[in-house]
């Protein structure tokens, strides 16, 4: 079986054997796998690393599991969340649920079961990849070339479609007006170079988009500002 190369996943877990069983078991479907042994170290390796998926332990040293969850979730509802409990605590779980997790698996850890949930998740980050979330509860689709705001279609001519594929394709980094500009008019390879027709699009297409959702950065290009 191959292994997965586009999805990380942290392991939080203080009890020292679990870990590294857990770590060698996740190792034979993931290419990277990161671990932790308490929720500190947890919580800078997720802040350094953003994991695709996070495995914590509820009890752990220095910051416990919850504690940890309600830090990223500050942030990040997108990070897929299992929790680990050594026991059913009523209390924990209410809490727990509040957290958007994706489960909350009872202690001792059944493989079978794990498996079956992060390849249940590695389905759900791959089928996500082609959205494209920004502030104000705005999406653009790459598959289906659309964008919406709470469900809301917003129309776009063909060239806008262009763009905004473009930038989310690069999210979060500069594209060069040149890249912008051959891009847009692919059609018409003999077209002299303009700055100013990137200019107007860019105009027109923040109209529809939150604000400051495309900035420009100097000598750079522009860049599209997505959510995690």
């Amino acid at each position: 079986m191959r292994k997965i190369h586009d999805i990380s996943i942290l392991i939080a877990e203080d009890e020292s054997e679990l870990l590294e069983y857990a770590v060698e078991y996740l190792q034979l479907f993931f290419e990277t796998v990161y671990q932790a042994s308490d929720g500190k170290t947890a919580l800078q390796i997720y802040q350094k690393r953003k994991p695709d998926i996070i495995i914590t332990d509820i009890n752990m040293p220095q910051l416990d599991g919850l504690s940890l969850i309600e830090g990223i979730r500050k942030h990040d509802t997108k990070t897929k969340i299992i929790v680990l409990s050594a026991h059913s605590d009523q209390e924990k779980l209410l809490r727990a649920m509040k957290l958007q997790l994706v489960e909350y698996m009872i202690k001792p850890l059944q493989s079978d079961k794990l498996k079956a949930m992060l390849f249940k998740l590695v389905d759900e980050i791959h089928h996500l990849d082609h959205l494209t979330r920004l502030d104000e509860g705005y999406i653009f689709d790459t598959l289906n070339r659309s964008l919406t705001q709470q469900n809301k279609s917003i129309s776009l001519t063909p060239r806008e479609i262009k763009l905004l594929e473009l930038l989310c394709e690069h999210a979060n980094h500069s594209v060069s007006n040149e890249e912008i500009f051959h891009t847009l008019y692919e059609d018409q390879p003999d077209k002299a170079f303009s700055p100013n027709a990137i200019t107007s699009l860019i105009k027109r297409i923040r109209t529809k988009l939150p604000k400051n959702a495309i900035s420009n950065h100097y000598g750079l290009g522009y860049v599209i500002h997505t959510q995690r």
